[in-house]
């Protein structure tokens, strides 16, 4: 979740807009001057009227073609302030630094629009709303500029004024916390903001009295979006708490079904190490077409291995090479043929792990073609797999190909061959690996003596029956 940047605060303008006199006040002639009275906290002088009258004109023309002099206007009002200021009563003191903050704010100067804002809070007599809406802008203008502890405390300044809550004001608080990397203190203002909200919708779902009558109420929009939801459930992974994310999640599902929730479900699962669901709601965002990477396929190809289904695994690592999502690399076929092989389907392996062999710079890629001939009885295939393996070269494990290029020879009644393999195989081997060669060099001995005897013996054997000559020749 990125942090906030600093935004024109467009929603300030509902506070901000240029004060409108009196139609008039704004028509009153130079003769006709207030009495002393006009002095009082509530009303503007006639001076000052007259002043505001001139630097609202020009910072809001009546003509909507004309545009706004707002350099001049910031000349009366300096010219206004400073000529006049001792001497003015609160509501013209109020009304002067409003001009200011619509100028501040129109230029998009926050740091000056905050310092008249706090010096609208040092009128002795501002009326109490007019304070609310002060405390609330300054917020928001705090945040905006990033200074995130002061907009925490005007806007908890604003709670403690307010008789009630404000659904802004709940989620000022959390995003300024959140910047403040106070998660924990960020977390319950967001659930307040949004159960406002919704206590509101559920109140505007009520049916309403006309003529006498409860009339269905209009159908209203629901008011939180996808990134209300999402905004509550970054808090709730950045503080771990997985059985809120968890509920939230596939509260969001439901309300949205979007890709990342599917994604964020498997992650929580993950969190809660409950593999097999993590899988299987992996396999559903599959099956949804919600999985378009790479590292997801293989993710899920292979962990599909892990609960048992790897057949279905290698099925989907096809599909994500058939679609081109999956590379097919060296690395990626070796995983597809190890999955066929976790399956028992050698038949299935062969094609990805011949490729693998051809593609890889060691013999290893052969040695496990090899296997898979021999694991199918395919013996000369896998004697001419080991053979093409030691070859090449750079083998994990020399003794270990030569031994089973000699087990693969014997199968083919090559004796020769397979008791040089085997020879071969004790030479580079380790005290282990050459204790099984010597140990397999003597099994083709016995066995080359054995065949050697039956031959003989089915030699013999068919001498003696020789048939006689047909009577009839």
């Amino acid at each position: 979740m990125t942090k906030i940047s600093k935004l024109k605060l467009v929603f300030l303008s509902a506070f901000l807009t240029v004060p409108v006199l009196p139609q008039q006040i704004v028509l009153a002639g130079e003769e006709q001057r207030a009495p002393p009275q006009a002095r009082t906290a509530g009303t503007l002088g006639p001076q000052v009227m007259r002043a505001i009258s001139s630097i609202q004109e020009l910072m809001q023309p009546e003509d909507e073609e004309d545009e706004p002099d707002l350099a001049a206007a910031k000349l009366e009002l300096d010219e206004l302030y400073d000529r006049r200021w001792e001497r003015m009563n609160d509501f013209e003191k109020q009304t002067v630094l409003n001009f200011y903050t619509n100028y501040w704010l129109t230029l998009e100067n926050y740091p000056e629009a905050i310092n008249t804002f706090k010096q609208l809070l040092e009128i002795e007599a501002l009326r109490e709303d007019t304070r609310l809406r002060t405390l609330k802008s300054l917020g928001q203008l705090t945040a905006a500029e990033e200074v995130w502890q002061e907009s925490i405390q005007y806007y908890e300044l604003w709670r403690e004024a307010s008789p009630i809550e404000d659904d802004i004001v709940y989620r000022g608080l959390s995003y300024a916390h959140y910047q403040a990397d106070e998660f924990t203190e960020a977390l319950p203002y967001w659930i307040d903001y949004m159960e406002l909200l919704l206590e509101r919708y559920e109140q505007s779902l009520l049916p309403v009295e006309v003529d006498g009558a409860l009339q269905p109420a209009e159908p209203q929009e629901f008011p939180l979006g996808r990134d209300d939801y999402s905004y509550l459930n970054g808090l709730y992974f950045t503080l771990e708490d997985f059985p809120n994310a968890l509920e939230l999640t596939k509260t969001m599902i439901m309300l949205f079904d979007n890709q990342t929730d599917w994604m964020n479900l498997s992650a929580i699962y993950s969190g809660l190490d409950d593999e097999e669901r993590r899988v299987r709601s992996l396999n559903v965002a599959y099956l949804k077409g919600m999985i378009e990477d790479e590292n997801r396929f293989l993710n899920l190809g292979q962990s599909m291995g892990g609960i048992d289904v790897p057949l279905s695994g290698s099925k989907i690592i096809v599909d994500g090479m058939e679609k081109q999502i999956v590379e097919e690399s060296e690395e990626n076929l070796e995983t597809l043929a190890q999955m066929h092989l976790i399956g028992a389907d050698f038949e299935g392996a062969l094609g990805p792990a011949r490729r693998v062999a051809e593609m890889s710079e060691s013999g290893d890629g052969y040695d496990t073609y090899g296997y898979i001939h021999y694991a199918l009885a395919n013996y000369q295939d896998a004697a001419d797999a080991f053979q093409m393996a030691v070859d090449k070269g750079d083998l994990s494990n020399n003794a270990d190909t030569l031994l089973f290029l000699a087990r693969s020879l014997i199968e083919l009644d090559d004796f020769e061959g397979a008791r040089n393999a085997a020879v071969d195989s004790a030479d580079a081997g380790n005290e282990s690996e050459q204790r099984s060669a010597n140990d397999y060099i003597r099994f083709i001995d016995s066995t080359e003596e054995r065949f050697t005897i039956i031959e003989e013996r089915k030699a013999d054997a068919i001498d003696f029956y020789r048939p006689y000559p047909s009577l009839l020749e």
